[in-house]
């Protein structure tokens, strides 16, 4: 089952950096979702989703994907941009 690595991304209501120096190694979906006639809950008989591996570094999570023979798939960090602007900008 295929995995992919990738480093933690930052939350839309976040402005400080806790939670996102850490890599993390998650699986893919082997099988889709779907509603459960009695309830109508979504949900599928694939357990590997439930599981999300951290690891300090994006080396030691590779290391982990090859120890086990797991196949992986990097997911490069994008590069942060600022855009700095002050508020008098907004009455040009």
């Amino acid at each position: 089952m295929p995995a992919r690595i990738y480093k933690n991304p930052m939350n839309a209501m976040q402005s400080g950096q806790a939670l996102t120096k850490k890599w993390v190694l998650d699986f893919a979906p082997s099988e889709a979702r779907k509603a459960d006639p009695l309830t109508g809950w979504a949900g599928s008989g694939d357990t590997q989703r439930q599981v999300k591996l951290t690891f300090a570094t994006a080396e030691a999570a590779q290391v982990y994907a090859d120890k086990y023979g797991i196949a992986f798939a990097m997911i490069p960090t994008p590069n942060k941009t600022l855009k700095l602007q002050a508020y008098a900008d907004n009455f040009h």
